[in-house]
């Protein structure tokens, strides 16, 4: 797994033409394991500042974990996975090969086949869209409230 850190500031304008510095942090890497996705969660948690709420860390780590899951069990792969935070968002992005968008299906009750994550992952995002990878894939972006 490469990790990539990219800091930037951005200049964000207010009422009465203050302008305030917020930092912005955003993490990039290729994930071949759940465990790896949920391991560059924690790196980039711990480049935050402020940290985010312990609740708002954990439903960021379900929410990669699911995200990261679907695409190597239904997609054959994550071929990017971004992780951004702004001032009130933490913003998630994992792209695959597949165009197929993910499905709402009924979950399995006995856990044989699942169908949990994509219900669990609207659940958990404030915002959750689709759209189509420039490679022919597909790119799932999922924002948090920070």
């Amino acid at each position: 797994m490469r990790d990539e850190f990219d800091h930037q500031e951005i200049w964000e304008g207010r009422d009465g033409g203050v302008l305030e510095r917020t930092p912005s942090v955003d993490w990039t890497c290729r994930p071949v394991l759940a465990a790896e996705a949920r391991d560059a969660v924690a790196g980039f948690v711990a480049e935050l500042s402020p940290a985010p709420p312990a609740h708002t860390v954990q439903n960021l780590v379900l929410l990669v974990s699911e995200l990261v899951t679907n695409a190597l069990r239904h997609a054959g792969g994550v071929t990017l996975m971004r992780l951004s935070a702004g001032r009130r968002t933490l913003e998630v992005a994992v792209a695959d090969l597949s165009p197929v968008q993910p499905q709402d299906r009924t979950p399995d009750l006995t856990g044989r086949t699942g169908g949990f994550g994509w219900p669990m992952v609207q659940r958990l995002a404030r915002t959750v869209a689709v759209r189509a990878g420039a490679d022919g894939g597909k790119v799932v972006l999922a924002t948090l409230s920070r």
